[in-house]
């Protein structure tokens, strides 16, 4: 009797699928076929798989495969004219390879260079600061040889500081194993109680308790725990964790290896979002090199020595990935779609064990918190919220970049520090945040006020708010991964009433639709995607109720005069929602 030959582990599966895409420039028909068979599979499922993911196609992608950022800043930095640019040079149209195979040209979601754009990835990787002559000059070079890496731009280093490096926890003068060193006097719970004691909370936009995270999955049964690092930083406008990643990735490391240490975890994977590929050999050395010092593997210098791996997983581009059950889903090989959420990634995540999830920002500031001792981070900030956090700043201003800032710091401070004139608008935490009226300077980024999950992006009086809420719902439209009915629905909904406004042709039933649809959405959708996706434009309702009272049509002056005044306007939205019962 013939033995049965052991599965394959699927958690392999998004790693050929990049093989098979960057050796073969597309998915075909033979190469899922022969993915069905290795994994045991059906056709759909590794079909289903493929099809989840932006860079995987399943036609040829060209020779070079040229990726546009088409977020609003790219747009209101010359995007049209660049790609105007690529479409006259290569012969490609937008969403197609040329009739030579040799070019394909594709529009995409944020990479994650918002400070330099316009931008573009070919064959991923970067090219900043883009002019249609600058696009040509790229493509003549191609078109002889030339390989893209020999072409890639140096990505820069946009610190702004505005904090004094003493008081500063995250930009300020590092050494690789720094951070490691208390761990020679530290147990696991001494090392615990100090992430505790220091307050901090997660920056990837729960700001749940670090230390309270950690304990819980300590606190599970069982010896097989995981450390997952969320790097799939996919909100438009946000490029603080590409700096981190590019420039401190020891850092995030050793965030990594001290959660490993107190929570018992031997094993920790580094989600990177596939825009992000061009990191990857920065990142491996970086890795190779705490495994050569001693701070990787087996017998780690500590009070209790210990062992922790790191693994890195690329990700296919999925916006909706960021969530961490989606992510985790996305590592086992699965499409990358949010888990029903039965139990928490402590309880059940990766492989169903003990997981604890955080993104870059958050490991690297727990490293610190080791490195400097808790009470420098707690007295940081304000009650609610320790420490500093970065801020991703980019649009309309003389000086984009990352700034550090203490918590309760003021968005006039933020304006006046990036160079900011005329502003009008500000986009906090991309377009799953809140528009904010730029005249509301004394406005803070708080626990009650701005909390903010990373991006400001700034707009100033010649930009159409319309206009840009049009790009964030087709956002949010593009990146729904479907699951969900209400999120699939409303999204598509919201695009439409948007477009009807811009017309003229808004009526008050419109509003009230765009208010009960954005309940239905944050009640029901299961991940924070379509919870968050109206956050934008209903706080622009509240934010500019002038500005939106123009585009209703003469038949609904009751209603236009009513958006003129702040208390009518509050009034009209607490009566929609108690409609609903969500007063």
């Amino acid at each position: 009797m013939k033995p049965a030959t052991q599965r394959p582990d699927r958690r392999e599966l998004l790693n050929d699928l990049w093989d098979i895409q960057l050796q073969e420039r597309h998915i075909s028909d033979q190469a899922i076929w022969k993915l069905a068979r290795k994994y045991q599979l059906s056709w759909v499922e590794v079909e289903g798989v493929a099809s989840f993911y932006h860079f995987f196609h399943r036609e040829p992608a060209g020779r070079y495969t040229i990726y546009l950022n088409n977020s609003i800043t790219a747009e209101y930095s010359g995007q049209r004219e660049i790609k105007a640019a690529f479409e006259e040079a290569t012969g490609a149209r937008l969403g197609h390879t040329d009739p030579t195979g040799t070019f394909g040209l594709y529009e995409t979601s944020c990479i994650g260079l918002s400070d330099l754009e316009p931008a573009a990835l070919i064959n991923f990787h970067p090219f900043t600061q883009l002019t249609p002559q600058k696009a040509k000059a790229l493509v003549w070079q191609l078109k002889r040889g030339v390989p893209p890496a020999l072409l890639a731009d140096d990505i820069p280093q946009h610190i702004q500081r505005q904090l004094p490096t003493e008081r500063a926890v995250l930009l300020r003068p590092f050494a690789p194993g720094q951070s490691l060193a208390p761990l020679l006097e530290l147990s696991p719970t001494e090392a615990l109680e100090q992430i505790k004691a220091s307050g901090l909370r997660g920056m990837g936009g729960a700001f749940f308790p670090v230390g309270t995270k950690w304990q819980l999955c300590r606190e599970q049964p069982g010896d097989e725990k995981y450390i997952l690092c969320n790097a799939d930083e996919g909100e438009p406008g946000t490029f603080k964790d590409r700096m981190l990643l590019q420039y401190l990735p020891e850092l995030v490391l050793e965030g990594m290896i001290h959660a490993g240490y107190t929570t018992g975890a031997e094993e920790g994977w580094i989600y990177l979002r596939g825009e992000y590929r061009w990191l990857l050999p920065k990142l491996k050395e970086a890795i190779a090199h705490y495994y050569a010092s001693g701070w990787l593997g087996e017998e780690i210098p500590a009070k209790e020595p210990f062992r922790f791996d790191i693994h890195i997983q690329l990700g296919g581009g999925a916006y909706v990935c960021g969530e961490e059950t989606a992510m985790i889903n996305s590592l086992e090989g699965l499409r990358g779609e949010p888990r029903v959420r039965t139990y928490f990634p402590v309880e059940r995540g990766y492989r169903q064990k003990p997981t604890v999830v955080n993104n870059v920002e958050t490991f690297a500031a727990a490293a610190r918190v080791i490195e400097l001792g808790p009470d420098h981070f707690a007295a940081l900030g304000t009650p609610q919220l320790k420490g500093t956090r970065l801020l991703s700043v980019a649009g309309d201003c003389t000086r984009p970049g990352i700034y550090e800032i203490e918590w309760g710091t003021s968005l006039a401070d933020i304006l006046d520090w990036a160079g900011t004139e005329s502003p009008m608008a500000v986009q906090i935490s991309g377009p799953s945040g809140q528009c904010v009226n730029a005249s509301y300077g004394e406005r803070r980024f708080d626990w009650d006020d701005l909390r903010c999950g990373g991006a400001v992006t700034l707009f100033n009086e010649k930009r159409d708010l319309l206009h840009i809420l049009h790009n964030f719902s087709s956002f949010f439209t593009y990146e729904s991964c479907g699951v969900c009915t209400p999120c699939r629905a409303g999204n598509f909904i919201f695009s439409r009433k948007l477009d009807k406004l811009a017309k003229g042709l808004g009526e008050a039933g419109d509003y009230v639709e765009i208010q009960n649809w954005s309940n239905i959405m944050q009640q029901t959708s299961r991940c924070g995607l379509g919870r968050a996706a109206t956050n934008a434009l209903l706080s622009a309702i509240d934010n500019f109720p002038g500005y939106f009272s123009s585009y209703f049509s003469k038949k609904n002056d009751d209603l236009k005069h009513a958006f003129e005044l702040d208390e009518a306007l509050k009034d009209y939205r607490k009566a929609v929602g108690s409609t609903l019962g969500t007063e």
